[in-house]
């Protein structure tokens, strides 16, 4: 992990096409601006793992839902 000192309105660059800029900071929150191209999906990480947790729990619902209907068939 590399991990860098930032202030205000200062910036980091990521290859060609990413820049992320700090906008502010106030008490514990940093506001980051990210100039990034349309097809480079941002997503929150928390709202990320909840989705593949969802996701998840939908593989085991429907596993279920198919180890019951393939006994039906027996």
């Amino acid at each position: 992990m590399l991990v860098l000192t930032r202030k205000n309105g200062e910036a980091i660059q990521i290859g060609e096409d990413i820049e992320i800029t700090i906008l502010s900071v106030k008490n514990d929150q940093v506001k980051l601006g990210i100039n990034a191209p349309k097809d480079i999906e941002i997503v929150r990480k928390e709202i990320l793992e909840m989705i593949e947790e969802e996701n998840k729990q939908a593989k085991l619902v429907l596993g279920d839902l198919l180890k019951i209907l393939e006994q039906k068939d027996k």
